[in-house]
């Protein structure tokens, strides 16, 4: 009995290398088994395809608009049951590097059927910590949160996000159409992102361009402790952040007091 095999995702934003990936897949085909599932040319048609199920392995280049393949690494590999990855690039000297440093496989363009041949046979997936050391060493910046929710991938773009919210050990990301659960460190978040949020509180972070004012409110102390804010004056009166499209005022904490004077 032969073994079923393997469904491949091509992903490259030009069209003549996806057609060189095909031609070089089809020579490798008597010696692997292997079928051409899918085409895609962003990371974002990519994870589209991934999330609906069915493919083994993922050749992607590292460059592309709307979502790179290091990015797609990152999302992927929070999954169940990752498909193996396999990166193409033109030379880029730091995501080699971060590849040969974390184990994981890459090929250099233009790529040889010998040396795609070698990386398809010994394809393995790629862990959620290994994507994070490339993402690092390489300082790429997500362009999406991943949600995932019964076996799908949800895609967030990070543009649309109004704040994030630490709640237990999850961290809420509200955009104007919705409310998502994310299962990542809310510190984490601001390492990544800083440029983009402020942070107004030790549980919260907003979005920069979103914030259109602050308010003080006037309460007693246990509501502003019940509104995560602190006793700082008499009676309880705290600020708030004002935020567009989201009638939620968010507490500002005495320590971060200094994001008013910011804006």
């Amino acid at each position: 009995m032969t073994n079923a095999p393997s469904k491949i995702l091509i992903v490259d934003d030009e069209a003549p290398a996806r057609r060189r990936l095909r031609d070089l897949l089809d020579d490798c085909r008597e010696s692997f088994a292997l079928a051409i599932a899918d085409e895609a040319a962003n990371g974002v048609e990519a994870i589209e395809i991934i999330s609906n199920g069915g493919i083994d392995i993922v050749l992607t280049d590292i460059r592309m608009p709307v979502m790179d393949g290091l990015e797609v690494a990152r999302h992927v590999a929070k999954m169940d049951a990752p498909p193996k990855l396999i990166f193409t690039t033109a030379f880029d000297e730091y995501a080699v590097k971060a590849f040969e440093l974390n184990a994981v496989d890459y090929l250099l363009k233009p790529i040889k059927q010998e040396r795609l041949l070698a990386a398809l046979k010994k394809a393995s997936s790629v862990r959620a910590a290994q994507a994070e050391a490339i993402a690092e060493a390489t300082k790429a910046r997500r362009r999406h949160l991943s949600i995932h929710e019964r076996g799908k991938i949800i895609l967030v773009p990070v543009d649309d996000i109004i704040f994030l919210r630490a709640e237990l050990k999850y961290v809420t990301v509200k955009t104007l159409a919705k409310e998502y659960l994310l299962e990542e460190s809310l510190t984490k978040l601001e390492d990544e992102f800083g440029e983009l949020f402020a942070r107004v509180h030790r549980s919260a972070l907003v979005a920069r361009k979103a914030v259109t004012g602050f308010e003080k409110v006037n309460g007693n102390a246990d509501q502003a402790t019940e509104n995560g804010a602190d006793k700082e004056e008499p009676g309880g009166a705290y600020w708030v952040v004002v935020l567009k499209g989201v009638d939620e005022k968010l507490p500002v904490s005495r320590r971060q007091q200094h994001v008013i004077r910011d804006f």
